[in-house]
């Protein structure tokens, strides 16, 4: 059992399980019905996406510098109750069944999705 951490749109892996979003908005132009058909999400949980303040941050960081202000903020957002308790019971999950994470970024080194890989991983999650 592990956790897969995706790009939200592409093809599915045979055993990759439940798809959640961890992104702040939905598709654009997608209908509501068609997230989980079109390889999007099957569930939506934007509480594991960065502030939208954030969001912008990431998406100007132009050098390693700026990258590594935005990943130090973000993980202060994640070591929050609410979202610190949701990757801790992710983790545990892992051990348990199979599931993915996903974001639209194309990089994932440049992706929030990167550090929700690393914090699993330091709470002892089983990553693909």
């Amino acid at each position: 059992m592990t956790i897969r951490i995706v790009r939200l749109g592409t093809p599915r892996a045979a055993d990759e399980g439940l798809r959640i979003g961890t992104v702040r908005r939905p598709p654009r132009g997608v209908p509501k019905s068609e997230f989980a058909s079109r390889d999007y999400y099957d569930v939506w949980y934007p509480a594991l996406s960065p502030t939208p303040e954030l969001v912008a941050q990431a998406q100007g960081a132009a050098d390693d510098k700026a990258w590594r202000a935005f990943v130090r903020h973000f993980r202060k957002e994640m070591n929050e109750p609410e979202p610190s308790r949701t990757l801790d019971l992710l983790a545990a999950l892992s051990h348990q069944t199979n599931f993915s994470l996903g974001c639209y970024c194309e990089d994932e080194a440049h992706c929030h999705r990167s550090v929700l890989r690393e914090l699993l991983g330091e709470r002892g999650a089983k990553i693909a």
